[in-house]
């Protein structure tokens, strides 16, 4: 089983809405693709707190695969292609960062 976690650090503004409306329309195109890419076994995803400290993350995705291949799989869907497109122009030039975690 792989943890694969995902973290992205959003802009204020960022194609004509706020971060706050960026992060809530991220959020509903990441967890739609949990019925549609068969190898996701499970996704959540989590703002940071408000109030938190100007440093850190925005926005986190944890998300399940039965292995290394099938997140490949997932990561070359055209839905995830096309979300990583659309969030690229939301976050920071430097704003993700990535782990994958063997269970």
């Amino acid at each position: 089983m792989i943890r694969h976690i995902v973290m992205f650090k959003f802009k204020e503004t960022a194609n004509g809405k706020t971060k706050e409306e960026n992060l809530r329309e991220a959020r509903e195109r990441m967890l739609a693709m949990r019925g549609q890419i068969p190898e996701i076994l499970e996704m959540t995803v989590s703002f940071g707190a408000s109030g938190s400290a100007p440093s850190n993350y925005d926005y986190i995705l944890d998300s399940t695969f039965r292995s290394l291949e099938e997140l490949e799989i997932y990561q070359k869907h055209p839905l995830h292609v096309q979300f990583g497109n659309f969030v690229k122009e939301l976050r920071e030039p430097d704003g993700r960062a990535c782990i994958d975690i063997e269970l």
